[in-house]
């Protein structure tokens, strides 16, 4: 009895002298993971810490994790997402972790394009995503470099800040600006009523993501032949409060500063951001001034509202050096055009100043059904003295879009119906002067233009047995240009008046989910493409009244999938496009831009991406490797093109280089050191529809290094170099097609390097 009185006493003073020890070793270490392009809660993420114990997030993305001692670092794995790691991290403290989805992991991106939300593995339809990496593998000085990395899809700078997007051969009308492809802003429209898109008054850093909808999307998005592409914008997540300020010099007086303030709650989010971008010039005549202010927020009110603004100021100046000759271009290649209307004498330039509002709101009214509703308003100035003229114009513009999305069961089939519209309002007062040296002079025309464009559309999603999902969409477009002219030399007043007819444009599709790693899809897809207001009234105040809208039929099949446990993904789309009424562009001996209708193309065409993760181990000191590639094939023809005396049938397609691949390697280390290497071929490619007259094919390539470091529990901070066309390529992007006198050349930058740093402030 004694004894047993005794070992209990002896048990109870070693239990406390070992539970306190416990107690100090025991470390608890709390928290949420979120989404870091949304902010939403990630439920499942599993949480290990580098002592062994692992813990899981619940369904609001909270995490709880006790560990026996101080770990290193603490690692946030989920599927279709980048692992995190925090290292030293700080126990009693709560913890907000952001994992960027991965585009790697198909299964898991999420398209919106298409109004159903589905996986990229469950969508029919050729799509590129271009994520928040892909952009900040460049200097963000243009979106260019980060949207040539993917297939099917080209863009260009004539001059720097003044761009042109082709998507399966839609440059082939746009010898200056962007047409033929819709662009949308958080859902919102961001081409205009008249069909052109003024994208250079964005900063790069002002989008988050790109979604890109390739070829015929009318049946959701209206009139257009070429494709959609989404941007989605900047957020500050749940839980953010930061401030953060970047700064980057480079060659040819390249200077670029931003300035971005986060806030974010669980109910609303903002974000502030403030770029400014200055160059001097790889040419003559080529300076860029540009100032853009964003502000982007959003507030949920309820668990069935989401409300978001955004608005968008810039202010943008930038010069045009003019198109060299092939003599003039193998000369000096940083030369402007020269002449008595050469571009330093013209003073050829751009100046505008432009607001953008957009509101959206997304209602829930119950489980099945959910409805997304958005208006916007823009008033821009241009003042714009080109080689042969001057232009001065003032835009305002209104407009909207709403859809309506059922979930409902057809016996065992599930479905989602979709139906909305969208409509347009544009008005413009243009007028065109003559240009005196860089000075506006006697007035030549003076017009009022009113644009509208509008659609209705409807589509049914069908989730058939044996994983197949049937889709069918229908649209009905509409679009209208009245104008008034009120002066014009050499004739009186008038009105003209041109409402194209309304076309109903159907899409079908059928993919089929094979496993859950593979899927293949085909569509048929119809395209209708009204000119655009500069199409129909010339730079010199010309009306081209027979000019028609294109329209177009689509067949397309691909596969997509993914292998080697998630480190292979890949994605190849076959195509063929008939399109009829093209509408191609000349210059005329002013070398104002002339549109024309010439029969009709044929477009076959291939798009593959490839890439494969060697190392993704966040505790390796090289703790990702991956290399990845794009390759596009175009077989594009004139199918019938007779001009005058002159037959053009069978000729290559203006502008489109026959093949284009760019491939890259990204390397990351545990310390936080990087390193980006991207190279970028194009085949030679016809500049005339003669095929007389051709652009050399070129190899350029670019690097990237820098380091990225979390200093302290408050400050990141990104140190970064690089160097872009490092064997300083002679080559010519975004040339002049079909250009009178033989200007076709826009000589491209040589060998250029920059470097910058950015510091971020988290509260």
């Amino acid at each position: 009895m004694i004894l047993f009185r005794h070992t209990h006493t002896f048990l109870l003073i070693l239990l406390l002298l070992i539970f306190p020890q416990v107690l100090l070793a025991q470390e608890l270490y709390t928290g949420t993971v979120l989404r870091a392009d949304t902010g939403q809660p990630l439920p499942g993420v599993t949480v290990t810490a580098s002592s062994g114990e692992q813990g899981i997030s619940n369904e609001n993305g909270y995490f709880s994790l006790a560990t026996s001692t101080v770990p290193a670092r603490l690692v946030f794995s989920f599927i279709g997402y980048k692992t995190e790691v925090i290292s030293n991290p700080r126990a009693g403290q709560e913890l907000r972790v952001l994992l960027e989805p991965g585009a790697a992991n198909l299964q898991e991106v999420v398209i919106t394009g298409y109004e159903t939300n589905r996986p990229l593995l469950q969508t029919a339809g050729a799509i590129s995503i271009i994520d928040r990496d892909v952009i900040e593998r460049f200097d963000e000085s243009s979106l260019v470099r980060a949207v040539n990395t993917v297939p099917g899809v080209r863009m260009e700078e004539r001059a720097p800040a003044s761009y042109r997007i082709s998507i399966r051969g839609s440059a082939l009308r746009s010898p200056y600006g962007i047409r033929n492809v819709k662009l949308y802003y958080d859902g919102i429209p961001f081409t205009e009523a008249n069909g052109t898109t003024a994208l250079n008054l964005m900063d790069a850093a002002n989008i988050g993501s790109i979604e890109i909808l390739k070829g015929p999307t009318g049946s959701l998005y209206g009139a257009g032949t070429g494709g959609t592409v989404l941007l989605v914008p900047r957020r500050a997540a749940a839980g953010e409060q930061s401030l953060e300020v970047g700064a980057m010099a480079g060659s040819y007086g390249l200077r670029r500063y931003t300035a971005t303030a986060r806030v974010g709650g669980e109910k609303s989010n903002f974000l502030v951001q403030y770029a400014r971008q200055e160059y001097d010039g790889h040419r003559q005549q080529s300076a860029v001034d540009r100032e853009v202010l964003l502000l982007s927020s959003e507030f949920r009110p309820s668990d069935r509202r989401i409300l978001s603004a955004n608005l968008i100021y810039s202010d943008l100046y930038y010069e045009l050096p003019g198109g060299l000759t092939q003599e003039q271009y193998e000369q000096d290649p940083r030369q402007a055009r020269g002449g008595m209307f050469g571009s330093v004498a013209q003073n050829a330039s751009m100046n505008q100043e432009s607001v953008n509002v957009g509101l959206k709101q997304e209602y829930t009214f119950s489980e099945r059904l959910r409805n997304t509703t958005s208006l916007y308003g823009m008033h821009r100035f241009r003042n714009h003295p080109f080689n042969t003229d001057y232009e001065r114009n003032t835009n305002q513009e209104i407009g909207g879009r709403t859809s309506f999305a059922y979930n409902t069961q057809l016996g065992s089939i599930g479905a989602t119906f979709t139906a909305g519209g969208e409509f347009q309002r544009g008005f413009e007062a243009a007028r065109t002067y003559d240009n005196n040296g860089g000075t506006a002079g006697d007035l030549r025309t003076d017009d009022e233009v009113v644009a509208k464009s509008g659609f209705a559309f409807a589509q049914a999603e069908l989730e058939l047995p044996a994983n197949f999902i049937a889709t069918a969409a229908l649209s009905l477009n509409d679009t209208r240009y009245d104008i008034t002219r009120l002066h014009h030399v050499g004739s009186g007043n008038y009105k003209y008046n041109r409402d194209f007819e309304a076309v109903l444009s159907p899409r079908v599709a059928l993919l089929k989910q094979l496993t859950e790693q593979l899927s293949v899809h085909a569509s048929v897809s119809s395209g209708f493409s009204p000119p655009t207001e500069e199409e129909i009234l010339t730079s010199d105040g010309q009306l081209n009244e027979e000019l028609e809208a294109e329209k177009g039929v689509n067949y397309e099949a691909g596969i997509r999938g993914f292998a080697l446990n998630g480190r292979l993904s890949f994605d190849v789309v076959g195509f063929y496009f008939n399109l009829r009424e093209t509408i191609v562009s000349r210059q005329d001996v002013s070398s104002v831009a002339v549109f024309r209708n010439v029969g009709s193309t044929d477009q076959k065409g291939v798009e593959t991406s490839i890439a494969y993760t060697l190392i993704d181990d966040p505790e390796r000191p090289m703790s990702q490797l991956k290399v990845w590639t794009s390759y596009t094939f175009s077989h594009f023809r004139f199918d019938t093109y007779q001009q005058n005396e002159s037959d053009y049938s069978g000729n290559k397609l203006t502008g489109v280089a026959p093949h284009a691949a760019t491939a890259g390697l990204d390397l990351h280390t545990r310390f936080g050191l990087y390193f980006n290497l991207t190279a970028n071929y194009a085949d030679e490619t016809p500049l005339n529809d003669e095929n007389t007259v051709y652009a050399g094919s070129y190899l350029v390539a670019g690097a990237r290094l820098g380091i990225k470091r979390q200093l302290g529990q408050h400050f990141g901070l990104e140190v970064f170099s690089g160097v872009d066309n490092v064997a300083d390529t002679k080559y010519s992007l975004g040339n002049d097609l079909n250009a009178f006198g033989g200007r076709f050349f826009q000589p491209a930058p040589g060998r250029n390097y920059y470097g910058g740093l950015s510091l971020k402030y988290t509260l």
